[in-house]
């Protein structure tokens, strides 16, 4: 099916396509709102939250011509004004708000996790199905530098034949942050397994397709936390690919974000994509401007062998690593809203499915049935 859009001015040419931006907190902010104002045929114009300090923040960084409405009934009773509803709110809070805007008629574009469970992803994948409405799920990570670098390299076959895939989202957070994203209720989908690991996993299967088992270990490690805060996924794909992946808040020490192996050669890349930094500082990706690049320092390294064979006698520090530096690719956020923007018109295909998430979500699940009964679980 080629989703679309049934409802606005999707279908008139040169017509900005008017956005419904539900929640302005992190998500809200810092990368829904400056992305959708980045992207040429978008235009935000309603934001929604009930925090009058936010309201002023959002007219203040996108202009007076914002409307800012405190609930997103306000929106579906405007529903013939708005071409895309962008849901950016508590967790809990993506199942029932999709739902709604579905049934108002409106393309929805959700942050991940797209729901709590993957049954809840498919019944709302069926919804928009049935009422020939877009359906997105917030993927950014897809366009991180060093994502599309690796994915480049192993499609050229600079690796061989890729064995095993370690991925880290690690952070050094020893004192809890508090609110619901740390919260121990259930309701609220808090915890980084649902947090980082939607990410991690999401990056694993894009690479390397679909889950067989999965194994995990989740804890709770920080005075005063209730929810996962140092969890590690293992997965077996189909293709025989094992991917190893680790999301905390309790590492003192970083690891690399991606370690590599292959049949061939293995790529190493440390530190962060650095577009999250940029889009925090209040930056707008602008047109013909570079966006996404880091400095030649910050480079991943691909090769065979290692400087450990020669460390101590004149070889490079194991944390610099051995072989040749590659060039990281420019990270790309702004693609993810120009692909929908082309896809609600008809013109380009959903940039990530719920159907893609909701088998994200399969792993996340086996993830803690894991780590809860300590066994693998197969898929």
């Amino acid at each position: 099916m080629t989703e679309g859009m049934t409802s606005g001015t999707a279908g008139t040419t040169g017509s900005p396509l008017r956005v419904g931006l539900v929640g302005y907190g992190l998500a809200g902010s810092v990368f829904h709102a400056p992305l959708i104002a980045a992207t040429d045929g978008l235009v935000l114009d309603t934001v929604v939250t009930s925090n009058q300090e936010r309201q002023a923040q959002a007219r203040a960084s996108f202009g007076d011509g914002v409307r800012c409405v405190a609930t997103p009934d306000e929106l579906w009773a405007r529903a013939d004004e708005l071409d895309l509803i962008v849901i950016a709110s508590p967790n809990k809070t993506h199942v029932p708000i999709a739902t709604a805007a579905l049934k108002a008629g409106l393309p929805v574009v959700v942050d991940k996790p797209i729901a709590g469970t993957a049954a809840e992803a498919r019944e709302l994948a069926a919804l928009a199905e049935e009422r020939g409405l877009l359906l997105s799920v917030f993927q950014n990570r897809r366009w991180d530098n060093d994502f599309l670098t690796l994915r480049n390299l192993i499609a050229e076959g600079e690796l061989g034949d890729v064995w095993r895939f370690e991925s880290r989202f690690e952070r050094w957070r020893p004192q809890p942050k508090g609110g619901w994203r740390e919260s121990g209720d259930p309701e609220e989908i808090g915890g980084l397994l649902y947090d980082l690991g939607s990410h991690v996993v999401d990056q694993a299967l894009v690479l390397f397709g679909p889950a067989v088992s999965v194994y995990a270990e989740s804890d709770v490690r920080r005075a005063g936390a209730a929810a996962d805060d140092d969890t590690f996924i293992a997965i077996t794909h189909a293709n025989g690919v094992r991917s190893h992946l680790y999301v905390s808040a309790t590492a003192a020490q970083l690891g690399p974000r991606f370690r590599v192996l292959g049949s061939q050669a293995g790529y190493v890349k440390y530190g962060l994509d650095p577009q999250e930094a940029v889009l925090r500082e209040g930056v707008i990706p602008a047109a013909g401007e570079p966006w996404g690049v880091e400095p030649e320092s910050m480079w991943g390294r691909i090769g065979a062998g290692g400087p450990s064979q020669a460390f101590g006698s004149g070889g490079e520090s194991p944390l610099t690593g051995g072989g040749r530096p590659v060039e990281t690719l420019p990270g790309a956020y702004p693609a993810y809203y120009a692909a929908v923007a082309a896809a609600l018109r008809g013109t380009g295909e959903n940039p990530v499915t719920a159907e893609q998430a909701a088998a994200a979500l399969d792993v996340l699940e086996a993830a803690r049935r894991s780590a809860r009964d300590g066994v693998t679980v197969t898929l």
